[in-house]
């Protein structure tokens, strides 16, 4: 992950992102996290619908694979998207992402003409578009932002991914405004998702066109002309940062999932219910990460030790939710995971940005692709363990971070941004600029 001297003059050299060019940015994020955040909620319901007859079991297995599927195209499209990204330029990948993402969307809308089959390759799909999405909005922020603000940015833009799963679970809340608006009094889980569907689409292509305005004019950096490495080197580091990831998205998934999964051991819990404990989960790390961004704590605070905290405090939350008896434990619970894990993932994207600028797509994939293994091993995992012994599963998520926790404390210096990056403050200001306002 060590970068060149021409390396840093190249990134000095990049043209710097406008305002309006960061906003349309992080609005990709923000309308990828609200697709996938208002489809979780409605999932099981949807494919009671769909399966008439089949077990509570069933719903939960198929609930876990579809979230894996989803996270399985990621796994695969991230290193792809990644680095062709490094070689043709990564505005032009992150549209063509948008552009499938929103199309996988709408094909939902047909769950019945395929089966259940289709509804697989469907998220599937949707998964492999977002990964367009996933690596390369934080390398492109990455590489078009002074060192001196890049942690802010960072923190920001994962800000803006937890606004859009905010957001996400409140447009069912306004598919079924919509819905008593068309004169349909008694909402059905298939209309709704529908509606919840076709909101995601319309987020997706508003992103795509406002980048596509945006980001034709933009020029990339003269990084592929100069002579150098094209791929990372698999050293220690760069396989602790995605196994931690991994690790970390293998928990937060198999946590939402039996979030998810709650409503059909409790019946007293509405899908609007659920609804909001993913909401209080994405507002704990969205509070997080407003912390990171006005105390700049990123720059200040060793990373393994802000990640290692994260970890305590999800470990913690793990263990009042696999224990809880009442409803009100179960929001502590979902508090202190989501806030553990709010500060742990902006960490590591934080110390994968130091990667040298011709690998930097490659690099943000692998980590992406980690997530996306994580994801798929987790929601898989987690949809069959919850069949099986319910909220106790809970206690088992616990162990994954454990291990986190002692690959942190074996080899603190491979979480340091500040190691990967030699410094190289007189090229820097030395730099010619650029007249393109990115």
């Amino acid at each position: 992950m060590n970068r060149s001297p021409v390396d840093t003059v190249q990134h000095a050299r990049a043209p710097r992102l406008s305002s309006w060019q960061l906003a349309w940015l992080a609005s990709a994020v923000f309308v990828a996290s609200a697709g996938y955040g208002g489809l979780m909620p409605l999932l099981p319901r949807w494919l009671v619908a769909l399966m008439p007859g089949a077990s509570a079991a069933d719903i939960a297995r198929h609930v876990g694979l579809l979230s894996g599927a989803y996270a399985a195209g990621v796994m695969i499209g991230a290193p792809l998207w990644g680095l062709l990204s490094d070689r043709v330029g990564r505005a032009r990948i992150l549209i063509i992402g948008l552009l499938g993402y929103v199309g996988s969307l709408l094909l939902l809308l047909a769950p019945d003409f395929f089966g259940i089959s289709f509804i697989y390759a469907a998220r599937g799909a949707a998964g492999f578009f977002v990964a367009a999405v996933v690596p390369l909005v934080p390398a492109l922020v990455a590489e078009h932002t002074p060192e001196s603000q890049r942690a802010r940015r960072f923190a920001w833009l994962s800000g803006m991914s937890l606004a859009g799963f905010l957001f996400g679970p409140g447009m069912i809340g306004l598919a079924e405004v919509l819905e008593r608006g068309l004169g349909q009094a008694s909402s059905g889980a298939e209309r709704l998702t529908a509606l919840v569907i076709i909101l995601s689409a319309m987020l997706g292509a508003l992103a795509m066109f406002g980048l596509a305005a945006t980001l034709r004019h933009r020029r990339e950096p003269a990084r592929w002309s100069e002579p150098g490495p094209t791929q990372p080197r698999l050293t220690g580091r760069n396989l602790a940062l995605w196994g931690l990831g991994g690790t970390v998205m293998f928990v937060l998934s198999g946590f939402e999932l039996g979030i998810v999964l709650q409503g059909q051991r409790h019946a007293e819990l509405s899908p609007r219910d659920i609804a909001w404990m993913f909401a209080e989960c994405s507002i704990a790390m969205l509070l997080v990460n407003g912390i990171l961004f006005f105390t700049s704590l990123l720059d200040r605070a060793a990373p393994s030790v802000l990640a290692g905290a994260g970890m305590i405090l999800a470990i913690a939350g793990l263990v009042v939710l696999g224990r809880h008896q009442s409803e009100v434990w179960m929001y502590v619970g979902i508090g202190m995971v989501g806030a553990g894990t709010g500060l742990v993932l902006p960490v590591l994207s934080y110390v994968a940005a130091a990667a040298s600028p011709r690998t930097l797509g490659v690099t943000m994939g692998g980590l992406a692709a980690a997530a996306g293994l994580g994801q798929t091993l987790g929601s898989s995992v987690g949809g069959w363990l919850f069949g099986m012994v319910g909220q106790q599963s809970f206690s088992w998520l616990i162990g994954p971070l454990g291990l986190g926790l002692l690959m942190l404390g074996a080899r603190p210096r491979w979480w340091s941004a500040a190691d990967a990056v030699p410094s190289s403050r007189p090229a820097l200001r030395k730099a010619p600029s650029h007249g393109n306002p990115l």
